[in-house]
């Protein structure tokens, strides 16, 4: 920018400014740069006009809401201005919102307050935006603010203040300045069906959803996404068929990425993976979301190798995963024992210099505890900048699940002197670790105590385990009196813990009494037909046994084909009863041939008895 000074030949000092006011506002709508602003800012001041009132407006405006400019030196002009109006408070609230400097922003509007400013219409929704993203939020103090100003008609701010509480999950609040609005919109229904389903009551944010159709809105991407995840979380297929079909295929909503990744994500936890899998390939075009929301969709529905085989195709694909993506791919490798898959993800994130957030430092606890690999699990989780229960609960699990109990418990107590409250999940872990090794007061310290101690009422799981415990140490009659005193109905689960303690303390009345009220409540499940064959067997009664094995064959009860995983050099085998797919099958039999053969040499025989009356049961 050339600016010319006439100066005089004596003293060369200047005496005369050649550009005047118009052509400096002239230069500032050609602006290009925050150094050509500061320039003009220079000549402003040079030339007495620094506290011109529209001059100085248009920098600070040009300072704080251009992007690339400089929020900070907007501010040293704001406090240069004598009396700035509201208009340029606003801009500054503004420009501290685009650049994401929320905190700044509310810090601002309290400073605003303190010179005397009165907030306008305009001010509002930016400072409950910028409060809706703080860590400090006094939404209850703005709505006094709001109300004593009068600006609680006003629909952007209803609309601001209905998303603020929302999101901060009071939505007795949101839900009664959503009704007494008299301006809604397709912004306040879509921010208050948004707040129910991200705070778990997504019952009531589709039924608000039904009412908003009935009122007769027109729906966009924004609002379908909310109601997509609302049907998957309760897993209502029929509900987001009839989403997909009337406002995604007839063509009211514009597919993109973000409504299709809603899509395959909803038919994931509905258990729908063909329809997510054919939502995915008609996608026109892939992100990093939609592919996270395929990989997903596997993992919830048990797929585990489709996860693993998805994760590939994203990565052939030239797509870089995200901590969201490994999330899933974390869990397969743990229910696989894919130990392989699962360090390359856990040495790509640190050679990407990722930082680990609390869930995929949780998954990468859960990977190594499961493959067995506690220590590595140890050194995940003690390399975690931040610890809640969800880690905490991982590592207690995993060495439950191993057998290391009274690691287990010295961990608990850990956490707790840690301050980390317990959640049910974690005290199930504890009440498995008390199965496993046999700690039977313990176990029942744990159950008996777990309301007084941590406010948390055991479930059905956890009388599982109470049942498990019990019966495992042959206190088979106590074992009865939970099962039966217990406040809600016994799963199959419950009584079949009770009925394998049956077998194992060889109490067979009893185990013949659950195994036939096994078979009446869950007639499909061909292991309760199978154990109890076994029972009357080992009790002599062989009619009995035989009258077992006919009524599962009347009923055309199969037993499912056992199936394992094994993990070679990255890749994962997986193997079933009888099964003869696998390349290599004939190996696989001649090597289970010669350990079987080692085995007898040994000395351990298998009970060959149980076997043969198992295989003619099927």
């Amino acid at each position: 920018m050339n600016v010319f000074i006439c100066e005089s030949r004596e003293a060369r000092t200047p005496t005369k400014l050649v550009i005047l006011r118009p052509q400096l506002l002239s230069l500032l709508n050609e602006c290009i740069s925050i150094h050509h602003l500061k320039q003009i800012h220079s000549l402003l001041v040079a030339s007495g006009l620094s506290q011109d009132a529209s001059s100085m407006a248009k920098i600070l405006r040009s300072a704080s809401l251009s992007l690339p400019g400089d929020i900070y030196y907007a501010t040293l002009i704001l406090h240069q201005i004598k009396s700035p109006n509201i208009s340029l408070w606003n801009s500054i609230l503004r420009g501290f919102c685009m650049r994401s400097d929320h905190e700044r922003a509310v810090s601002m509007y309290t400073q605003m307050l303190g010179y005397g400013a009165i907030p306008n219409e305009h001010t509002y929704p930016v400072v409950l935006k910028a409060l809706s993203k703080s860590e400090k939020r006094n939404s209850n103090q703005i709505h006094a603010q709001i109300l004593k100003l009068g600006f609680d008609k006003d629909a952007f701010v209803q609309n601001s203040l209905v998303s603020i509480y929302a999101k901060s999950g009071d939505l007795g609040s949101a839900r009664e300045v959503f009704d007494a609005s008299c301006h809604r919109d397709l912004v306040s229904w879509t921010a208050m069906i948004h707040g129910y389903v991200e705070n778990k009551q997504e019952m009531e944010g589709l039924a608000l959803f039904a009412k908003m159709r009935s009122a007769g809105f027109e729906v966009d991407e924004v609002v379908i996404v909310s109601v997509l995840k609302g049907a998957g979380l309760v897993a209502n297929v029929w509900l987001g068929r009839c989403i997909h079909g009337f406002y995604v295929e007839c063509g009211r909503v514009k597919w993109d990425v973000y409504v299709g990744s809603a899509l395959i994500d909803m038919y994931g936890k509905c258990g729908h993976c063909d329809d997510a899998r054919k939502i995915f390939e008609k996608m026109p075009c892939r992100n990093v979301v939609s592919w996270s929301a395929l990989i997903a969709s596997y993992e919830q529905c048990g797929m585990f190798r489709d996860t693993l085989s998805a994760f590939q195709d994203m990565l052939g694909e030239g797509m870089k995963p995200n901590l969201v993506t490994f999330t899933s791919v974390l869990t397969a490798c743990a229910q696989l024992g894919a130990l392989d898959q699962g360090r390359w993800i856990h040495g790509y994130i640190g050679r990407n210099k990722l930082k680990l957030n609390p869930i995929v430092g949780t998954s990468l606890v859960d990977m190594y505890a499961k493959c067995g690999c506690v220590d590595d699990a140890f050194r995940v989780f003690h390399k975690l900048p931040q610890k809640d229960i969800y880690p905490w609960t991982a590592l207690i699990n995993g060495l439950a699940m191993h057998g290391r109990g009274l690691e287990c418990l010295d961990l608990f107590r850990l956490m707790l002197k840690e301050r980390v409250r317990p959640n049910e999940v974690t005290l199930l872990s504890v009440l498995c670790a008390c199965s496993h090794c046999g700690l039977v007061d313990q176990g029942q310290s744990y159950f008996y105590n777990m309301f007084n101690d941590y406010g948390i009422k055991p479930k059905l799981e956890h009388y599982g385990c109470m049942v498990d415990i019990l019966g495992r140490a042959g206190r088979l009659e106590e074992a009865l009196s939970i099962v039966e005193s217990m406040p809600m109905e016994p799963s199959g689960a419950v009584w079949g813990a009770l009925l394998g303690a049956c077998m194992i303390h060889k109490d067979f009345i009893l185990g013949e009494r659950i195994g036939q009220h096994l078979i009446k409540i869950q007639p499909h499940h061909s292991g309760r037909y199978a154990i109890l064959a076994n029972n009357y067997f080992l009790s002599g009664k062989w009619e009995e046994a035989a009258h077992v094995r006919k009524t599962m064959k009347g009923n055309k009860v199969e037993k499912a084909s056992g199936c394992s995983w094994i993990e070679v050099d990255g890749f994962v085998h997986e193997f079933s009863a009888s099964d003869e797919s696998h390349s290599q099958f004939k190996v696989v039999y001649e090597t289970l041939d010669c350990v079987t053969a080692n085995m007898k040499m040994e000395g351990c025989a298998p009970n060959i008895r149980l076997c043969l009356l198992a295989a003619d049961a099927i």
